[in-house]
Parts: structure tokens; C-alpha cells; sequence
């Protein structure tokens, strides 16, 4: 039986009282501290009139509060709704508006994005900012809250839902992922299990709480008794000096982050020698960029697969590439078009079944019956089995391009795009649609500081020697930086809406030319 994140809290706070939980910008929060605050600001939301089952909006950056206000949701039974600290005043209001909220609770730096918020939605009552400067917005102060703290706490279900995690989707309009504190200690288990986390280590961690990823591994720390760094940003300069002073051994955190690791660790170099392991998610991570890390870092980076309805049942791999490995005891399959089991080396789409896996996506059963059939999560990820229990990621089934009836896999190409040439510091990959081919492959890239465009033909002959012609891109556009959504991960919506908008307006393009009837030599061109 799996014991409950407040529950496990609660017995580091007995056990190991007085033993560190995790750092912040070097104020030490000991797992009593935690408990203690969690509790007291539990007691503080039930004076306020959240029932069980209440939304609570958590709008804030990476900081205690933030960690405080999660448990105290579990502990009363309300549902921790985190928002997305990039997120502007219209994608909050649609959100706001389905939610119906109890209680917000943000910080000074993002409420203005919430301020203007009709109050018939959310009364100034029901808002509280983390406010340093003593009550700017006019709304309540966290400390108001935990002053008002009485009273007993209910003894919530264990299996309603506890978060709803905000995601993009596939339709433009977030979803809503329902986990349990069921499914939330399930997962903090098997991600500690699978991944070796210990009391030895200590973990910078800068990934944001109001993302699935950082949630569930702050709650899988606390369960193993690992100490984090909980960092309020991913800045480079910030985490390298983060893992200098604290010794951390682990470091998590998405590709770009990697990257932009790497550029402020070759301006000052910090002692990191302390580094056991990297770990890297969300986006496929080009293999280039996982060899410049494990020598400038000192520590392998390796890739793990995870999302925000489920994660912990693969492990990290132990090479370069897009590859994880199947978790001991894990429940996973791989199948084709029709839900049968593909062969050995054939791609298939991943599905997964376990106790840790969401229950579902707030108020949209039809999302959740596409997703969630007879047990299994279907990921929509494309992979096939390798050596042993390796996994390796080939796509996204919705990324996938369909070349005159040819599946392509983008990643494939993106990856040997970055390779290609040491100009090229990020690629992304999709299909543009074509009358006779139904798409063709497109390519973005972003050069690095100092790159100049005519490298581009260079670049386009150095991957025709690494990847079948029908493969190869036949349009190449230089931009200056690629479209990112709120995980971090390339927006291929984003680079298509940028190829429709370009063939509407006529504008032109650096590319190759087609290569629909034959193998050609590669070379800048413009194209309408």
C-alpha cells in the first residue's frame, strides 16, 4: 500500500524532524518546518471557507509558498490547480472562468496578469498575493491566511482528485490532468525507485512547480528523503552556481536548459565536479548536445521519458539518444493502428498502465476516453524496443510526416540537422503540405552567435550524407530563435502556422529545392 504525500511529510517530520527537506536561495526548510507550515495554512484555507473538492489556484514561481500550498491542498482535500508563470491575462481568463476557484494564491511579480479579473469570478476576498511590499493589490497577505488559521481538518478520499495540471494538447485549448493523491504517491514511489534517488544526494532542481515535472519530483525527494535545491529559476548562471555551492549531484532540467548551461559554464566556469548524473526531459535531446554536456559538466546527461499523466515506469537510459529504459514491473506496450502488439524493432505507440497513472482530464470525457481505454494511457508517442529493456523515442504520433505515403520521424532529422554542422544550434522539423505528396520536409534553425546564413547549402549537403534522400529537408529556414511552448519543448504548431502564413503573404524562404524526382545537389535557393 502506498502511503500519501501528506502522510510521508508527516513521517520525515517525526523521524528526520530536523534534517533538511530542501534550500532556498540558502534559507534551509527542515521537513518539520514543512509539515508545520503546510498544516497551519491548511487550517488557514478551511477558515476560509475552501471545502474538499474547492479549486485552489496556485499562481507562483518556484519558492516554499508554493510547496507549502500543495501539501496544504492535500491535507484539506481541496484541489491544487497550478498555473503557468508564463501565461498572460487571456489564457488565464478561460481558465479562471472553467475552474470556478475558491481561492487564488500568486506573488506580486504575476498577479498583474490576474488583477483585472472581473471579481464576480474571483472577489478580492478570495485573492491572496505574496506581497513584499505590504498590500500594494489591496487583497489579502499570505500571512492574513495563516493567521486565520482554526479548526479541525477533514480526513479527505484519497482517490478525488488532488491537482489539475495544466497542458497544451493537440486542440489549443488546455487540458485539465486529474491526478489523486492515490496516483500522486504511487508515482513518487516508482520515480524514486526507477531513478535511485537517496538520502545521500542533494538535487538542484530547476523545474518549475507549477509543472508536472517539478510536482512530481519535489514529492518523489520527499519520499526518498533526498535534500533539493529548490531554485526559483532555471537561469544558468544561477544553477551552476547553485550545484558549486550546495555540491548537488544530480541536476534535472529540459534541453535548452543544457544548452544554455553550457554557454554560461564556458563564459565562468563553476567547480561542478560534485555532478553524479544529469537528467533531461520534456523534448527529445540531440545526441550532439548530450556528448558537449557530459564533458563540460562532468556528469553524463541522459534521457528520461516522462509526461504529465504519467511517469516514473521508464528509467533513464544509459547512452546517448532518445532512450529510456522499461522500469522493473513495469506495465507498458507497444501497438500498432489497430491496438496489436508490433514485433520487436517496429515502431508502435506507447501505452501505459499502472496505479500512478492520471484519472482522467478535468470536465472532458471525450479527451479522456481518446486517451484512457480499458486501463491503458495512450501516450501518442511512437517508440520501438531495443537492446535489452531499452525503449527508444522515434516521435510524436501526431508529428509524424507522411511523404508520399513514407512515414518520417522529425526528431530523426532534427537531430541529424544539429549534427550536421557546428553552426547549428537548435532545429525543428515538420511537414508543409504539398498537392502531390501530401507534405514535404521542413526545417527550421537557429545558428549560433556569430553564424552567417550562407552556411545554410553546407549544412543541407552535410545531412543528404547522413540521411536517405526522401528524409532530407527540402525547404530550410535560418530564424532566430525557435518557438518554445510552456514546457520548453519546439512548437511544430508554431512552425507550421509560420509556413501557412509565409505561402499566404508569398514571402520567401532559404531552402533546398525539391527533390520529389530525384537525388540533387543541395544549395541555397529562394522559394515562394
Amino acid at each position: 500500500m502506498t502511503t500519501l504525500p501528506v502522510e510521508v511529510l508527516m513521517q520525515r517530520a517525526r523521524s528526520r524532524g530536523e534534517s533538511t527537506a530542501f534550500i532556498f536561495q540558502d534559507d534551509v526548510w527542515t521537513y518539520r518546518r514543512l509539515a508545520e507550515e503546510s498544516e497551519r495554512v491548511a487550517r488557514g484555507l478551511a477558515a476560509s471557507g475552501v471545502k474538499v473538492g474547492d479549486r485552489v489556484v496556485l499562481h507562483m514561481m518556484n519558492r516554499p509558498e508554493m510547496l507549502v500550498a500543495y501539501y496544504a491542498c492535500f491535507w484539506l482535500g481541496a484541489i491544487a490547480a497550478p498555473f503557468r508563470t508564463a501565461f498572460k491575462f487571456a489564457e488565464l481568463l478561460p481558465m479562471l472562468q472553467r475552474l470556478q476557484p475558491a481561492l487564488y494564491i500568486g506573488e506580486t511579480l504575476l498577479y498583474p496578469n490576474v488583477a483585472a479579473v472581473d471579481t464576480t469570478l474571483l472577489p478580492r476576498e478570495k485573492r491572496i498575493v505574496l506581497d513584499e511590499n505590504g498590500g500594494t493589490y489591496g487583497v489579502r497577505s499570505w500571512e492574513a491566511l495563516k493567521q486565520s488559521a482554526h479548526g479541525d481538518l477533514p480526513i479527505p478520499a484519497s482517490n478525488e482528485p488532488a491537482v489539475l495540471i495544466n497542458t497544451s494538447g493537440s486542440t489549443g485549448q488546455p487540458k485539465f490532468v486529474m491526478h489523486t493523491q492515490d496516483t500522486l504517491a504511487a508515482m513518487s514511489g516508482i520515480l524514486g525507485g526507477s531513478f535511485g534517488f537517496s538520502a545521500d544526494d542533494v538535487i538542484a532542481s530547476p523545474l518549475q512547480l507549477a509543472h508536472g515535472s517539478g510536482l512530481y519530483l519535489s514529492l518523489s525527494y520527499v519520499q526518498t528523503g533526498a535534500p533539493f535545491i529548490m531554485l526559483q529559476t532555471a537561469d544558468p548562471d544561477i544553477v551552476l552556481d547553485g550545484i558549486e555551492r550546495h555540491r548537488c549531484t544530480w541536476l534535472v532540467g529540459f534541453p535548452y536548459q543544457y544548452a544554455g548551461l553550457l554557454e554560461a559554464q564556458q563564459a565562468r566556469p563553476r567547480d561542478v565536479s560534485s555532478l553524479r548524473l544529469c537528467l533531461t526531459g520534456a523534448d527529445v535531446c540531440p545526441v550532439d548536445l548530450q556528448k558537449r554536456v557530459t564533458v563540460a559538466l562532468g556528469a553524463p546527461l541522459r534521457n528520461v521519458w516522462a509526461a504529465t499523466e504519467v511517469a516514473g515506469q521508464l528509467a533513464f537510459g544509459l547512452q546517448p539518444g532518445p532512450v529510456a529504459r522499461v522500469a522493473k514491473d513495469a506495465q507498458i506496450r507497444l501497438v500498432d493502428g489497430n491496438g496489436d502488439d508490433v514485433a520487436d524493432g517496429e515502431m508502435g505507440e506507447l501505452l501505459i498502465r499502472g496505479e500512478n497513472v492520471f484519472i482522467g482530464y478535468w470536465n472532458d470525457p471525450a479527451a479522456t476516453a481518446q486517451s484512457l481505454k480499458n486501463g491503458w494511457y495512450c501516450t501518442g508517442d511512437l517508440m520501438r524496443r531495443g537492446e535489452g529493456d531499452e525503449l527508444w523515442f522515434v516521435s510524436r504520433k501526431k508529428d509524424i510526416i507522411i511523404r508520399g505515403g513514407t512515414n518520417i520521424s522529425p526528431t530523426e532529422i532534427e537531430d541529424a540537422v544539429v549534427a550536421s554542422h557546428p553552426a547549428v544550434e537548435a532545429a525543428g522539423v515538420v511537414g508543409k503540405p504539398d498537392p502531390v505528396l501530401g507534405q514535404r520536409v521542413f526545417a527550421f534553425v537557429k545558428l549560433t552567435a556569430g553564424a552567417k546564413k550562407s552556411v545554410v547549402a553546407e549544412i543541407l549537403q552535410n545531412v543528404a550524407g547522413r540521411l536517405a534522400a526522401f528524409k532530407v529537408p527540402e525547404g530550410l529556414r535560418v530564424i532566430d530563435a525557435l518557438p518554445r511552448n510552456a514546457m520548453g519543448k519546439v512548437d511544430r504548431r508554431a512552425l507550421e502556422r509560420m509556413i501557412a502564413e509565409d505561402d499566404g503573404a508569398g514571402s520567401p524562404s532559404e531552402a533546398a529545392p525539391s527533390r520529389a524526382g530525384g537525388e540533387r545537389r543541395a544549395r541555397r535557393v529562394a522559394r515562394r
